[in-house]
């Protein structure tokens, strides 16, 4: 699968995997000029996926800073900078910004005045952790990404190589939408873990924050 090129999810599908406004996602995407905010590619039908595993990672970047208090127009330069500075379009999903780019941030943090919703941790620290849940390449590229919102005893990434992108657990690979279809549909949390072969307690989890 082409991380850059092959759509794997919808926009509301990778809002709610990341847990930000579908609304702010949109805006993100429709930003269609020579440097959009975050890659998509024309949908089959309209529908359908457009957003492809790059886009998902530079959405999960952006998001990372709007948290930390980037305001819009902070998260625009941000994105410029960044790609300006690593010479890169997809510079906001490469390896390089969990290093360099975090100085980037910072920097520009330094000059907004940019103040941090966890007022006990510095900024860097604030940034650092949430891109360690980004898997990177031996060339830089992003491979994988763990959902943060799901704990590490119920492991949730998005992954291109299973579930075609859609999450899934990390350990057996059964996707997430399965197990919360299944549950959904009168299962008990007991029956749902025997059906895959899970921990109840994984299930539960899953389910708790799928839903």
């Amino acid at each position: 699968m082409d991380i850059y090129k092959t759509p794997m999810l919808t926009a509301r599908e990778t809002a709610r995997c990341l847990q930000m406004p579908e609304s702010t996602l949109d805006l993100w995407l429709a930003d269609t000029g020579r440097d959009p905010l975050v890659h998509a590619v024309r949908p089959e039908k309209r529908g359908w996926p457009r957003v492809p595993f790059v886009g998902i990672i530079e959405a999960y970047v952006l998001r990372s800073l709007r948290e930390a208090g980037f305001s819009m127009g902070d998260i625009r330069r941000a994105s410029r900078l960044v790609r300006e500075e690593f010479k890169d379009p997809y510079a906001l999903a490469k390896r390089r910004i969990a290093t360099d780019g975090v100085k980037l941030f910072v920097r520009l943090a330094d000059e907004s005045i940019v103040h941090v919703r966890d007022h006990q941790r510095a900024f860097p620290e604030v940034i650092a952790e949430s891109l360690t849940y980004i898997t990177w390449s031996a060339e830089g590229a992003p491979e994988r990404l763990r959902l943060p919102q799901y704990p590490l005893d119920a492991e949730v990434i998005i992954d291109p190589r299973f579930g075609w992108g859609a999450p899934v657990l990390a350990e057996s690979k059964i996707p997430v939408e399965s197990v919360v279809s299944l549950f959904r549909a009168g299962e008990s949390i007991a029956n749902v873990a025997e059906e895959f072969d899970l921990k109840a307690d994984v299930v539960e989890n899953v389910v708790r924050q799928a839903v």
